[in-house]
């Protein structure tokens, strides 16, 4: 084998310089909705993460994320392992069907007593660049992004919460669907740099560990009144939600035209439960896109549901 075969078969990792997402426009009451949660209930102590739902502009390639889906989780100041529900999120992609929508990227806040680099500050570590990578592979559109949530302290103690938006390079995508991206990470790890299973050039140099951000494509990011409300409880927050909380959303919400009342992914999603995944479900989040009128058979079982 002569040395050009030999560099030819190098394996070289550089920074994209261009997202293939053009920007991410978020749903200002989703957004506000999930970093609220954090912050007054977990009080950014430990991860959360929710998938984002919402339509991707086929000329502009623009991603508009209308709702979060947060499914059962376990988060520590490092880790939030995802324990993800095959029935539920069945269910939430028939709703998102029916909206004309599909998942589309990933959110995850950052704990304040994340774990600290010996070797410098990071913008994500090598666990959230694995999880956030394998969710991409898994996602199927090229447009898939990452959000980060994190509460940054000034001088003076107060806090401000900033939204980050990422798309992982197609490298990183690349290495960990060729099994050459280590996913077994010790806690002794620096949490700065992913690890490698065989040798890469990365910064002119043959090496092991690459700095995270050599995998981090910035994305654009703004913010955008979606097309549905919010209001009724969110699903997977440790209290489970009851059928009363469905009667009291209905009843606050009666001076409405139905359709209008049920305009909430959180409580389609809770509905869902009772209705055939694949007619029922699509068809009553069609009414909700549409705003058509809701067929007075789904209208009777939701108020059943709700007098139960």
């Amino acid at each position: 084998m002569t040395m050009d075969d030999l560099i030819a078969r190098q394996i070289r990792v550089t920074r994209q310089e261009a997202p293939l997402c053009a920007a991410a426009s978020f749903d200002r009451d989703a957004a506000n909705a999930f970093q609220l949660y954090v912050a007054e209930s977990l009080a950014f102590a430990a991860k959360r993460a929710g998938f984002l739902y919402g339509r991707v502009d086929a000329e502009t390639k623009q991603v508009f994320v209308d709702f979060i889906y947060e499914p059962p989780q376990v988060g520590t100041e490092d880790v939030v392992q995802l324990m993800r529900d095959a029935q539920e999120e069945a269910r939430v992609d028939a709703i998102a069907e029916g909206l004309g929508m599909r998942r589309v990227g990933l959110v995850f806040t950052q704990a304040v007593g994340r774990k600290t680099s010996e070797t410098g500050e990071y913008t994500m570590s090598n666990r959230e660049v694995l999880q956030a990578t394998e969710l991409q592979a898994e996602g199927g559109i090229p447009e898939w992004v990452t959000a980060i949530v994190k509460l940054e302290v000034g001088d003076d103690g107060s806090g401000d919460v900033h939204f980050e938006a990422f798309q992982m390079s197609e490298t990183c995508v690349k290495l960990f669907k060729d099994g050459v991206l280590e996913t077994e990470i010790g806690d002794k790890d620096d949490p700065r740099l992913s690890k490698m299973r065989k040798e890469v050039v990365a910064g002119g140099k043959d090496t092991m560990e690459v700095d995270n951000d050599f995998f981090l494509v910035p994305v654009k990011i703004s913010d955008h009144q979606g097309p549905l409300s919010m209001g009724f409880p969110i699903e997977n927050r440790g209290n489970p939600v009851t059928m009363s909380a469905l009667r009291s959303h209905l009843d606050r919400t009666k001076h409405l035209p139905f359709v209008k009342r049920i305009s909430d992914f959180h409580l389609l999603l809770q509905v869902a439960a009772f209705l055939d995944i694949k007619s029922d479900v699509p068809a009553l989040a069609a009414c909700v896109k549409n705003q058509h009128v809701v067929p007075e058979g789904y209208q009777l079982l939701i108020e059943s549901l709700a007098g139960a």
